[in-house]
């Protein structure tokens, strides 16, 4: 079955986290993605590992993001290289780079330089900050940019300092950010028959990711966020019961609900329980009521006593219990991809499902250069 991007040709000049997820996106959608990378090293995330872990000299982390992709290695500094890239461009669909400002600039590669050389291309850009301001020169980091942006004081507890996520949620809701965008460019092309430059940020996309919260903010005379002192609390901008709380065997979630009915089915009373603005200015005392009760009865006891009674409720698993679940076995959510020494590595599929199709690839990260022969010159008409 064709896939909705097969034919589409992306060139990614990226590194780390939100430029290559979105490039992979694009591929498992089935658009060749073709990573310019610097020769014999490579571009900078093979390098960057989580737990240290190395697959065929490149990090594992390297190799979830870069899957179904093809390696061009070129030196940008050298003219015959950068001719042979600019070649690339010139048949691409979609550019994608998430350099510094003024980098790609210094090799002609800029939106107005590759504009000229292929006026349908979709050029799609990433930066921490933008390309101007007082910020824009600034290391694009996650970490830094939850810092920035207000995000570490929405998790954990009130006696708390600073709490990050830990994952990276920016870089991962940025790239799909662009990938939307580049989207978006690929349907005004089909009907302007010209190109467009996408631009997203970092920093921007922390801002929409709260927006929830930063509009209640805006809206509430600039309060901050009031995390809970309650162990297990789920928002700091959510009433009582939202939240995670330990049970007699392990621990149980409750969503957003009527808290009067779940007080009378835990056979909780109290005037706070009544009062849905209580459930706001007593959300403390509440959680700690409720947390009380729920320490007494065992994780499944209970939550199928609630979900009898339409109250939204969940286990909190860890992965060796997730993985075992009924729910994620269905899901289909793991494949193998196949390394050039026909070692294999598991990891997570496409989220994508088209058609009722789900969408799984074989294809591992390109090893650096291993397809450069394949594009150079004299083939590229074939592209």
């Amino acid at each position: 079955m064709d896939k909705p991007l097969d034919g589409l040709l992306v060139v990614e000049f990226a590194q780390f986290m939100a430029g290559p997820t979105a490039g992979l996106r694009l591929a498992d959608l089935g658009a060749k993605v073709i990573k310019i990378e610097r020769p014999v090293t490579g571009e900078m995330g093979r390098q960057i590992a989580i737990k240290n872990i190395f697959v065929d000299s490149s990090s594992l982390v390297f190799h979830t993001i870069n899957r179904n992709k093809e390696s061009y290695a070129a030196n940008l500094k050298d003219q015959e290289d950068l001719k042979a890239v600019k070649a690339l461009v010139q048949k691409a669909d979609v550019l994608i780079h998430n350099f510094r400002p003024g980098v790609m600039e210094k090799f002609g590669l800029d939106y107005e330089n590759s504009r000229k050389l292929n006026q349908r291309l979709i050029y799609a850009v990433v930066t921490g900050y933008g390309n101007k301001g007082p910020w824009a020169n600034k290391p694009g980091q996650d970490l830094l940019v939850q810092s920035l942006s207000g995000i570490t004081w929405l998790s954990g507890r009130g006696d708390q300092g600073p709490v990050p996520f830990g994952l990276a949620v920016i870089d991962m809701y940025c790239a799909t950010h662009l990938t939307q965008g580049i989207l978006a460019g690929l349907l005004k092309r089909h009907k302007t028959r010209e190109g467009c430059l996408v631009e997203v940020s970092l920093l921007e996309s922390a801002l929409d990711m709260q927006f929830e919260v930063l509009t209640t903010h805006l809206n509430d005379n600039h309060t901050l966020p009031n995390r809970s002192k309650v162990k297990g609390a789920g928002h700091a901008y959510l009433s009582a019961p939202y939240g995670v709380y330990q049970t007699k065997d392990s621990y149980l979630a409750l969503a957003m609900g009527d808290l009067k009915k779940i007080a009378q089915l835990l056979q909780l009373t109290g005037e706070d329980f009544e009062n849905p603005d209580s459930w706001f200015s007593k959300r403390d005392e509440l959680l700690i009521q409720i947390g009380d009760r729920l320490a007494e009865k065992k994780t499944q006891e209970i939550i199928d006593f609630l979900h009898e009674h339409g109250v939204w409720s969940s286990e909190v698993n860890d992965y060796h219990k997730f993985f075992k679940s009924e729910g994620f076995k269905s899901a289909q959510a793991l494949q193998e991809v196949t390394l050039q020494d026909g070692r294999k590595i598991t990891t997570t599929r496409s989220p994508y499902h088209i058609d009722g199709e789900r969408y799984f690839s074989a294809k591992a990260a390109p090893q650096v250069g291993e397809h450069t022969l394949r594009f150079n010159d004299e083939h590229l008409i074939n592209i």
